[in-house]
């Protein structure tokens, strides 16, 4: 997986290592904070930002991707110790600060976290002076981790418009779809989600919700580009992860 190395629409990460080689280290920074006291500073707006998380190829590593809107700042991760608590009790959240990564070249942000245990993740940005907040998203890479796979189908019979289907590796706890066409520089160029398991491009009939920032490009005959699809399921797991390369031919 080249592009990898995001219910609701609704991805990502160290805590101790006593003596555990569980928890790398302690990323809590001068500048961390338990969630429940930064809600006590600030206007909060929940369920209003787009995240997921992901396992990956290491069994002991998550990813979690964020889409932080344009002037989105600020951006924190926030984590249970177990899955077992409340996760809509903000008190049980503690910020871990990590390392920003970047998605589709930033269009998407990530943190990557080392983890024998899963955990519910929160995570955050300040927008407008609103503190936001995203759904509970369920770590399961112990128990159900995520599947990757190359397995689309693409039908490219109608000109500049290739549609790609994946209804052959449909989980049943797939609860949405975001799908990604890349350019061959990995430039996001159009995201969409569907509640099926299909997805033509650039139709959104099927489309419930569109984080496209700019009128999408007409693609070009002959040249290469990526599609990507994260199957989530309603606590917010990537259950499947889906990465393939084409070259439109038609």
């Amino acid at each position: 997986m080249t592009r990898i190395n995001f219910i609701y629409v609704s991805v990502f990460l160290s805590l101790l290592i006593s003596c555990s080689s569980d928890e790398v280290s302690n990323e809590q920074g001068s500048d961390a904070i338990s969630l429940a006291a930064l809600v006590a500073q600030n206007t909060i707006e929940i369920d209003n930002v787009i995240a997921c998380a992901s396992g990956s190829e290491n069994p002991n590593e998550i990813i979690a991707y964020v889409y932080p809107r344009p002037g989105a700042t600020d951006i924190r991760y926030f984590e249970t110790e177990t899955v077992d608590v409340d996760k809509n009790e903000y008190q049980n959240y503690s910020q871990i600060v990590l390392p920003e990564g970047d998605f589709f070249n930033g269009y998407l942000k990530t943190f990557t976290r080392q983890t024998t245990v899963e955990k519910w993740v929160i995570i955050s940005f300040r927008e407008s002076g609103i503190l936001h907040l995203s759904n509970p998203i369920r770590l399961k890479h112990q128990t159900q981790n995520t599947q990757f796979t190359d397995a689309v189908t693409i039908d490219q019979s109608e000109a500049g418009m290739p549609l790609f289907n994946w209804d052959s590796i449909v989980q049943p706890q797939d609860a949405i779809y975001f799908q990604v066409v890349s350019d061959a520089s990995n430039e996001l160029l159009s995201g969409t989600y569907t509640f099926e398991s299909q997805f033509r491009y650039y139709q959104l009939d099927n489309v419930v919700l569109n984080v496209t920032q700019e009128t999408p490009p007409e693609l070009i005959n002959q040249t290469p580009y990526g599609f990507t699809v994260m199957g989530v399921s309603e606590d917010n797991w990537v259950n499947t992860l889906i990465q393939s390369d084409f070259i439109l031919t038609n």
